[in-house]
């Protein structure tokens, strides 16, 4: 039998690394402020949903970008009414959640600051161009309405630092 094939020791043929072409993302941080906004009664959650590029809502906490001169809570409460039409105070810290992702190629490192707020008033409104949907949910049901595993277990943290008899 002629040529290496088979044989024990032979060199195995050498595999070309494919390279891509083009430039690199460039890598952006960016941060933003949030929360879990309870109704008066602490029976619901206001959660915005937005379409995925596939179509489907996905429903989660109201947040956005920290302007200029904002601290993180004054950013929650001012993201809460653009994204919800709902006045809210922030309460307390929850908890920061961060993760990655790529858009506009670049590829960017999110830094969101999530906070408990309390509705003081306002209408639920989605005139947001970012937001489709605006909706009260019960507390009972966000584990299995929020689209986003780190959101729902802020929420778990939210039921741990309330009193039981202030969360219904």
């Amino acid at each position: 039998m002629s040529g290496s094939a088979g044989r024990a020791g032979a060199p195995k043929p050498r595999r070309r690394r494919r390279h891509r072409r083009g430039r690199r993302l460039t890598t952006v941080d960016e941060t933003s402020a949030g929360g879990l906004v309870l109704d008066a009664d602490r029976e619901h959650a206001v959660l915005i949903g937005r379409l995925d590029r596939h179509g489907r809502l996905l429903w989660s906490l109201p947040k956005g970008h920290i302007e200029d001169g904002e601290t993180v809570e004054q950013t929650a409460v001012r993201e809460v009414k653009e994204e919800t039409g709902i006045s809210a105070r922030v309460l307390r810290p929850l908890g920061t959640i961060d993760y990655w992702f790529v858009a506009q190629q670049r590829r960017v490192h999110k830094t969101v600051h999530h906070f408990l707020l309390e509705s003081t008033g306002g209408a639920l409104s989605d005139e947001d161009v970012e937001v489709t949907e605006v909706a009260w949910v019960r507390l009972a049901e966000l584990e299995t309405t929020l689209a986003y595993a780190d959101e729902r277990k802020l929420v778990r943290k939210a039921g741990e630092l309330l009193a039981p008899d202030e969360l219904a």
